[in-house]
């Protein structure tokens, strides 16, 4: 016996006022993809859709493109989002119709309006922005064709995350294939000012010469059998043996012509630390045992227990990825193309930016799913501010 479709209810669905914060912006979206539009008569605009997209990731009772379509019918959302009825048809061509770089601006726009989180005092006055750069995947329907990954019954695609780690936010995506090499797609997308986080995947000598030659700086775990010149072998500091730091020293990196590919001296930092609880059943560490983090950096004025705290920090943008494929719905693509799953995740990170604004905090689980329960009417407003108004008093 099938079950019968929920239909969504106008009572199911509420806190409209709070997509206010970014309302305005999407506005000038209004006439993207209205170029071949020449009769003037399309009835779904990409700043209504956007708005669909952001009613779909705070509302779990929507859980597919056809519920955001019964959403749509409803005259409370027709009326608070500014959004036309829209058919199933309009929503899927959608996905091709609007250009999804256009969001890039918006992005960055309320990016601008957050401000940092709690944070070490360590942290402040850096030279640069700390930016945690990773990649996660997500997995497809195997009739994404362009979604390379394992075979063609196991497709995937990857987004390429830059996680502004002070704010605790994201501020830049890239979706690619999954088998797409995550050095060159960062490499194709650095900024100046920033001081890159990375893991040892991005451990390449190359790529940190090209984060240097687009003014930025980068704090990379390398391989703990790299290969070196010590040019200066410095003290630890007391601050340093708190940080469990046991190696202080500038180096150049390479040999065998590998040293050309980083023309400067680095600094090396080595990090005495407990494996992770998942790498234990490898034998590589258990509870007695330790092992060492090296960690190269062209910060050779930055103290070393601030090297190692800045690497640690670089965790935070494996917490977000879990709130992004499993609290925002992310593992659900309602697009087969390339633009359309880029203008579902560059609606998600729109929305954890609009969470911080509301919080003051990066988002987190607890006020996520407050937020779902206002949403749908089962927690009241008052409820919801109490809610804030805690989060504000522990930061």
């Amino acid at each position: 016996m099938s079950h019968k479709r929920h239909k969504i209810k106008e009572h199911e669905l509420q806190g409209f006022k709070y997509f206010k914060a970014i309302s305005k912006m999407l506005a000038s979206l209004r006439d993207v993809g209205c170029e071949r539009d020449r009769a003037g008569n399309r009835l779904l605009h990409m700043d209504q859709y956007l708005s669909l997209l952001l009613l779909y990731m705070f509302n779990p009772i929507c859980t597919s493109l056809r519920s955001l379509q019964q959403a749509s019918e409803l005259k409370k959302v027709q009326k608070k989002l500014g959004v036309p009825r829209a058919s199933l048809g309009s929503l899927s061509e959608a996905s091709t119709v609007f250009d999804s770089q256009r969001m890039l601006d918006i992005i960055q726009s309320l990016g601008e309006q957050l401000k940092p989180i709690a944070h070490p005092d360590k942290l402040d006055d850096l030279p640069g922005i700390l930016t945690a750069v990773d990649g996660t995947l997500l997995k497809c329907l195997p009739k994404i064709a362009w979604a390379l990954w394992i075979d063609d019954t196991h497709k995937a695609v990857k987004n390429h995350l830059h996680y502004e780690i002070l704010k605790g936010v994201p501020v830049k995506a890239t979706i690619t294939e999954g088998n797409a090499n995550e050095k060159e797609v960062l490499a194709q997308n650095l900024e100046a000012g920033r001081i890159y986080v990375l893991d040892r995947g991005y451990a390449k000598y190359g790529l940190l010469q090209k984060i240097l030659k687009a003014q930025s700086s980068f704090v990379c775990r390398i391989r703990d059998n790299y290969v070196c010149e010590v040019l200066e072998e410095r003290p630890i500091t007391a601050d340093g043996k708190a940080a469990d730091v046991v190696r202080d020293r500038v180096v150049r990196l390479g040999r065998n012509g590998k040293s050309n590919e980083i023309a400067e001296a680095v600094r090396v930092v080595e990090v005495q630390c407990k494996p992770h609880v998942k790498r234990r059943h490898t034998g590589r560490g258990g509870p007695e045992q330790s092992e060492t983090l090296v960690i190269a950096t062209d910060l050779l004025d930055v103290e070393a227990d601030v090297i190692a705290l800045i690497f640690k920090y670089r965790w935070t943008i494996e917490t977000f990825f879990r709130f992004y494929k499993h609290i925002l719905g992310c593992r659900h693509l309602l697009s087969d193309n390339q633009n359309g799953i880029e203008l579902e995740t560059y609606s998600a990170i729109l929305a954890c930016m609009l969470i911080s604004l509301w919080t003051g905090r990066k988002p987190t689980l607890r006020t996520y799913e407050m937020l779902c329960w206002y949403f749908t009417g089962m927690a009241d407003e008052d409820e919801l501010i109490a809610h804030i108004q805690r989060l504000k008093k522990i930061a």
